[in-house]
């Protein structure tokens, strides 16, 4: 099952800091909070899901994780990273391997762009899905 919320924004990136870029396209695809001023971007910055994702994921985009070593690497608990992991699954960006009891994690395709080309495609899929059902309902209205 794939879960996402978008909120619109600009197409034209911002000449911000990168980290600033990276927090307005996480909180708007809701993976973290919604960030109302600068003071709340530090804490996020300073947060498991924003270093989680950039300091891991994006800067080793082609390694794979184990939660162990996001546990030690993060200096956070199993259950924090698990909540954050399973929100980037249920986000599609992460994919995940197993070589039988231990797990491993990374971006999807080793890119975030990758990861993202990947989001893209499904939604296309779950739009035109719905535009045909909705498109039988409306052809089968008469019938009503």
């Amino acid at each position: 099952m794939f879960e996402i919320t978008l909120k619109m924004i600009s197409s034209v990136p911002q000449e911000n800091d990168i980290d600033d870029e990276i927090l307005d396209v996480l909180s708007s695809i809701g993976y973290i909070p919604e960030i109302k001023n600068s003071d709340e971007k530090d804490d996020v910055k300073k947060g498991v899901p924003f270093k989680l994702f950039r300091e891991c994921f994006m800067n080793y985009p082609e390694r794979y994780w184990t939660p162990d070593e996001l546990i030690a690497y993060l200096q956070t608990t199993r259950p924090t990273l698990y909540r954050h992991l399973n929100k980037l699954k249920s986000l599609d960006l992460l994919e995940e391997k197993s070589d039988g009891r231990t797990k491993y994690y990374r971006l999807r395709n080793g890119s975030f762009l990758s990861a993202w080309n990947f989001v893209e495609a499904n939604v296309k899929i779950a739009l035109s899905n719905y535009r045909k059902r909705i498109e039988y309902i409306e052809s089968r209205k008469g019938g009503i």
